[in-house]
């Protein structure tokens, strides 16, 4: 048994320790916001957050994440909509948003570590986070719009 704490509720897992946390997440806890996309850590879809840091779910083993905070995108704007997840509704981002919840996760630890990014910071954090649609300066737009969000 692994104990987890998954968007602040604390979850016991009977899983095997070296198992990807994005399994145990999806096949164990039930949360199937978080993709699986490559399974290399390349594509982004299986991004959360491991005590506020994007981290890719597809390689990280469940044990990993023991003693530590996960955030899964049903835990994003649990509470209230995150000001990302408005400005991806105000710029229609999503087309098949398959990424989305990966894209949402990884620009939110960005805003979270800088709440002003430029054009080139940003498009180094997101990097890593592929869109097979190319929605990637509606992105841009609602990452910095976002950003102005929390800035008031």
């Amino acid at each position: 048994m692994i104990e987890l704490t998954i968007n602040g509720k604390k979850q016991q897992l009977d899983v095997e320790p070296d198992m990807p946390l994005l399994w145990a997440i999806r096949d164990i806890a039930g949360l199937t916001g978080t993709k699986f996309g490559c399974g290399k850590a390349l594509c982004g879809a299986c991004t959360l957050h491991l005590d506020g840091v994007a981290i890719r779910s597809c390689v990280t083993p469940v044990s990993y994440a023991a003693g530590k905070s996960i955030t899964t995108i049903e835990g994003l704007g649990a509470e209230k909509m995150h000001p990302l997840q408005q400005a991806w509704i105000d710029h229609s981002v999503p087309q098949c948003g398959y990424c989305q919840s990966g894209q949402l996760m990884q620009a939110a630890s960005l805003l979270a570590q800088n709440n002003n990014p430029s054009d080139k910071e940003i498009d180094q954090a997101m990097s890593g986070n592929i869109c097979r649609c190319g929605t990637y300066p509606r992105i841009r737009a609602a990452i910095k719009d976002a950003a102005k969000a929390t800035q008031s």
